[in-house]
């Protein structure tokens, strides 16, 4: 037969307390004038008869289940992204809440059911996660409960939001290659109209304009976003006789191609053309050789942020005013970048 769960009053007999201040400590009810030292007699004896407490019974009083849903596109299938479910997991825990994970696979038919069953089973909020930046119409439901947007925001702003900084990330990449004496750099970007693609280009010309050099649209290449892509463009541009010595990449997929170019062409990186990339994928960044030079995506740190946003809304009722906060990007130095070869 299966063993009785201990309850309250079996703490309270075991510890030689009263039920009303066994509940007092384990339920850490506020403002109660209670010794630590009875505090610590009771907890122990609580750990020694494996007493559990009654989480239903608690959120019913406190108005909190302890719970917050995480709703993603692709987030949980993509060797990259995985970082935000980890950052946020952990501030959950931090936090004493238990993360729920859901995965749509972009299914909006899907991401509606899963949005109405965490609301049905009483979450104290939602993360609703992009695996990309990117501008969007959020599930109506979310705006019947309280919510966070990660990597990913609205126009209107009305829910609170953290994405990456774009372009202070670009403008730090292009920087890393100006820094090295490189004048002449290409962008190998990537042809879809999304957020990071507008956000870098202003990034890499804003980098340019302050070292004083003029914005040659001959040396931004857009193709697709992967290594194929990388190759056409950075083929293109090295071809040139006038090419660059310094190669900024939309991503390191994009980068992976860009190596592939420079091979065949014969040029060797990081003596004849440096590159830097962008995502720090690292299956690919710290796996090229030589390792990639690149900007990484503050995956983590927005998961962290997103959660501790949204349970700050949890505090304080949904009163907090929506945030919108831009994460900086980190250089991951590696060994594709050098000086310029001489002429």
């Amino acid at each position: 037969m299966q063993a009785r769960p201990m309850g309250i009053r079996d703490v309270a007999d075991g510890a030689g307390f009263s039920v009303t201040t066994v509940s007092h400590v384990l339920n850490e009810v506020p403002g109660k004038r209670i010794a630590e030292s009875t505090r610590q007699r009771i907890r122990e004896v609580a750990d020694q008869l494996g007493y559990r407490p009654n989480l239903l019974a608690q959120g019913l009083r406190s108005q909190r289940t302890h719970t917050i849903g995480f709703v993603s596109d692709y987030v949980a299938t993509t060797p990259f992204a995985g970082q935000m479910i980890l950052g946020a997991q952990d501030a959950a825990a931090e936090a004493g809440s238990l993360l729920l994970l859901l995965s749509s696979g972009g299914n909006t038919d899907l991401e509606d059911v899963e949005v109405r069953a965490l609301i049905d089973r009483q979450v104290d909020g939602i993360i609703y996660a992009s695996m990309f930046h990117r501008v969007l119409t959020p599930p109506s439901r979310l705006r019947g409960t309280k919510a966070v947007l990660l990597d990913a925001r609205t126009e209107s702003g009305e829910f609170s939001s953290v994405v990456p900084d774009e372009v202070g990330g670009a403008r730090a990449a292009v920087e890393e290659l100006l820094s090295h004496g490189h004048r002449r750099i290409g962008f190998l970007t990537d042809s879809a109209d999304v957020p990071a693609t507008r956000a870098r280009l202003i990034g890499y010309r804003q980098a340019l304009e302050v070292y004083g050099i003029a914005f040659d649209p001959a040396l931004v290449q857009a193709g697709s976003g992967e290594s194929r892509g990388g190759f056409e463009s950075a083929h293109a541009v090295l071809s040139r006789s006038d090419r660059p010595t310094g190669l900024f990449c939309y991503n390191d997929r994009v980068a992976f191609g860009a190596y592939q170019a420079a091979a065949e062409l014969g040029l060797s990186v990081p003596a004849d053309v440096s590159i830097v990339g962008f995502d720090d994928q690292d299956i690919l960044s710290a796996s090229l050789r030589p390792g990639l030079t690149t900007m990484a995506l503050p995956h983590y740190a927005m998961g962290q942020w997103a959660v501790k946003t949204l349970l700050d809304q949890i505090d304080t009722e949904g009163k907090a005013p929506a945030l919108h906060q831009l994460l900086p990007c980190p250089l991951v130095r590696r060994a594709s970048v050098s000086s310029p070869p001489r002429a």
